[in-house]
């Protein structure tokens, strides 16, 4: 197969972000873990969402906002994520197709409504994120794309969707369509609390179906169950071809089987907002590497993205990356 008419296609959990400013005791107050994501039921997201202060709702999902991303650097991505035929519903599909993002899944007639995250903004600008995940987690074998994923050079794995066994079973799916069509495979492992839940399959999917995996400090070396970054490292050298691993502040690596590639932190006036940080990251070291791009400068990519979202509210960029690259670049 030669058609490559796609750079990126993302498979992940479709959401609607509703962000709102709290601080540390309103937190404390509403039994909130700070800086995790916990999923919660329908009844807790109706409490919390009556609870939450004056907020913006956006369209979101790590996945898709990595896919936003692309396509503000230039790129030609697509996604796959299951919303219900409601307001959310309409919202997400119209966000995501206006961002320039091909979108591929139709939306569902029956089953529960579409998920939604409810973000807890401090200070700090750590962001405490309680997900409704609704309809989106009922994404299967049956909801991949043949034709999608043989044409994009990557095929993104979102590790948030990877709760229901038919969602392991769908990245497998997409994963083996992938290969067989000789492109390449990612995965990001999204939170420490999804691979602690998940270890094991985690593992197995590192080692038997990914290329290029992104995580942050906690989640790879929770992953490997080691206390120091550089064991972690040691690990996912043998596991996968590329590595991208994040560590906030002090920046980023990339790591593979010859090279430790070490990437500076771009400076920020002010940090404001941590959501989307990764997500941003991936989806500028999965444009460069779509590009031809040295590693490097993938991951100098990354970090520019990365910057831009997190000096203003919410998870995708607000205004075109590519012309911010460029001058960056030069």
């Amino acid at each position: 197969m030669t058609d490559t008419s796609l750079d990126v296609v993302g498979v992940g959990n479709a959401i609607v972000d509703v962000l709102t400013q709290a601080d540390d005791a309103q937190l404390e107050q509403l039994g909130l873990a700070k800086g995790a994501m916990t999923l919660i039921d329908t009844d807790r997201a109706q409490e919390l969402y009556g609870l939450m202060g004056a907020g913006i709702e956006v369209s979101g999902g790590s996945a898709a906002n990595t896919l936003a991303g692309i396509a503000s650097l230039g790129g030609k991505g697509a996604y796959i994520g299951k919303v219900r035929d409601d307001q959310l519903g309409d919202v997400f599909n119209h966000d995501i197709r206006a961002a320039g993002v091909d979108y591929r899944s139709r939306a569902v007639t029956s089953g529960p409504p579409t998920a939604r995250c409810l973000i807890f903004v401090t200070p700090d600008a750590q962001r405490t994120m309680q997900t409704f995940l609704g309809v989106s987690v009922d994404l299967g074998p049956d909801d991949i794309d043949p034709e999608a994923i043989g044409q994009a050079s990557i095929t993104y794995l979102e590790g948030y969707l990877f709760d229901k066994e038919e969602a392991k079973a769908a990245f497998v799916k997409a994963a083996e369509i992938a290969h067989a069509a000789g492109r390449k495979v990612a995965l990001s492992l999204s939170d420490p609390f999804c691979v602690d839940r998940h270890r094991a399959a985690f593992l197995h999917l590192v080692e038997g179906h990914i290329d290029i995996l992104f995580a942050n400090e906690a989640e790879i070396t929770s992953l490997y169950e080691v206390e120091d970054f550089d064991a972690a490292v040691a690990r996912v050298r043998g596991h996968c071809e590329i590595a991208a691993l994040t560590r906030g502040a002090d920046g980023s690596v990339i790591v593979t089987a010859d090279e430790f590639i070490e990437i500076a932190a771009e400076p920020v006036e002010k940090v404001l907002d941590t959501t989307g940080a990764g997500d941003l990251f991936a989806a500028g070291v999965l444009y460069g590497i779509t590009q031809g791009y040295e590693l490097a400068v993938c991951g100098k990519i990354g970090s520019i993205a990365s910057a831009e979202i997190i000096s203003h509210y919410g998870a995708r960029p607000e205004s075109p990356l590519a012309p911010l690259i460029a001058a960056k670049l030069k």
